[in-house]
């Protein structure tokens, strides 16, 4: 077998493993893509600029930077990103709790 063929095997087995559970965690590594496209995560979510800015707590000119191209997200923030495109409802529940206690405590 050739030895892309091992590690394909290698991977599907550790998949089910994690699938499964019995995986443990600190064997994980984490991928964050290299590029991200902000603007297609953000309109897929049907959100201005301004709405996305405010509820994922980005600078509104960040964002603006991000989508046309002058500036890319750090790691941490493709990272922040991938999160909110799968789970965006998640994302603004946590924030919002967060606000809350913050709020409450003052």
């Amino acid at each position: 077998m050739t030895r892309l063929g091992q590690q394909l095997i290698r991977s599907a087995k550790e998949a089910v493993a994690i699938a499964r559970g019995e995986a443990d965690p600190a064997t994980y590594r984490v991928y964050v893509p290299a590029d991200i496209d902000v603007k297609a995560i953000r309109k897929r979510l049907g959100m201005t600029q301004q709405r996305f800015a405010d509820a994922f707590a980005f600078p509104i000119q960040t964002l603006r930077d991000w989508e046309q191209g002058r500036s890319r997200p750090d790691s941490s923030a493709r990272a922040y990103l991938m999160v909110i495109a799968r789970a965006p409802a998640a994302v603004q529940e946590a924030l919002h709790d967060a606000g809350a206690k913050i709020a409450r405590r003052a």
